[in-house]
């Protein structure tokens, strides 16, 4: 079996990394977060470089590439702490991809797959969908509620921004009772966005791993770096394997949303739930190796810590998903 990335994906990774690299600076991603805002122009460069649409078939505008290409993407664009609507959008085109009706697909997807009518997902819980991101600037919301989900216009829906501690990323609470019911049940396109998520946090861990280790190496305690001291080393060492633990089931759902969908559900909620814990945990143990400074609101590394608590909550916590790889797994080994 083939374990690594083919030529194309090398090239979209390549890309992605320097395109991410030279506009998202971390003095930019301080400023857009301290702003509260996105920068329009950027997204604007990101949707004509085909991103948006990198999952969409091409009947409906998009690239027509996979899920795996979209985990690429997402963990450079996590590693780069990029603020702008990316996963957002992607989420509703997900969702809609996986369970829209042919005329509903065409309807909406060539907005997402352009990024020109982006659209979002929330999780109704008692009717609420207490944490949506980007609702105040989508054009469509997809309202999901256990298998189902309907298409809202916003206007139509009462949309109430909510505040975070991820700065990096806009919030919402939307409520609303109507909307336009998908034609398919969610699960398939709900476990791709799982799969996403999963592939940004990784790219946060990567990313404040990195910074760990650097700062180790010059930071000198006793004439010595700090790296050289064993507690240090170690608490490198497991940002190391909880980074790698992400990225391996991670790209496992990737390349079971492409070519082995029906292990994708179970693959998909071992990836979030372990990348969820991971990258609050990489990010919390980078705050601590960085001793007095890592704590100081001067510092870049809190925006890291933040988006990774907070992408842990999205589309289901940890301990969410991993109840739901105990029932799969009991669903499997009893069978109806």
């Amino acid at each position: 079996m083939h374990f690594d990335f083919n030529d194309e994906q090398q090239a979209i990774k390549a890309t992605a990394s320097e395109f991410l690299a030279s506009r998202f600076k971390l003095e930019k991603v301080r400023e857009l977060a301290e702003a509260e805002t996105y920068d329009d122009g950027l997204w604007t460069e990101i949707s004509e470089l085909g991103w948006a649409g990198i999952f969409i078939d091409a009947s409906y505008g998009g690239q027509g590439l996979g899920t795996m290409e979209l985990v690429i993407l997402l963990e450079e664009l996590g590693y780069a702490l990029a603020p702008c609507p990316f996963l957002s959008n992607a989420a509703a085109g997900l969702v809609i991809a996986h369970a829209g009706s042919d005329e509903q697909k065409q309807r909406w997807l060539p907005g997402i797959a352009s990024g020109e009518e982006r659209g979002t997902v929330g999780i109704l819980k008692n009717g609420v969908a207490p944490l949506v991101p980007d609702a105040d600037s989508a054009k469509l919301i997809v309202l999901v509620d256990c298998d189902s989900a309907v298409v809202v216009d916003p206007s139509e829906a009462d949309v109430e921004p909510v505040e975070t501690i991820d700065q990096t990323r806009r919030f919402a609470r939307v409520v609303s009772d109507g909307g336009e019911a998908l034609e398919a049940g969610v699960g398939p396109g709900l476990d791709r966005v799982a799969t996403g998520i999963s592939a940004e946090l990784t790219g946060i861990a990567q990313h404040a791993q990195e910074m760990t280790i650097a700062y180790a190496k010059e930071r000198e305690q006793f004439g010595r770096p700090i790296g050289a001291f064993q507690a240090v080393s170690h608490g490198c060492a497991q940002m190391l394997l909880e980074t790698e633990g992400a990225r391996a089931t991670t790209y496992f759902a990737g390349y079971a949303a492409d070519s082995e969908p029906e292990a994708l559900s179970l693959a998909a909620s071992t990836a979030k739930a372990y990348a969820s814990d991971a990258g609050w945990r990489v990010t919390a143990s980078a705050l601590q190796l960085h001793g007095g400074i890592g704590f100081t609101w001067e510092h870049d590394l809190h925006f890291f810590l933040k988006r990774a608590k907070t992408d842990g909550h999205l589309f289901g916590t940890a301990a969410e998903h991993r109840e739901r790889v105990a029932e799969l797994f009991v669903r499997e080994a009893v069978p109806a």
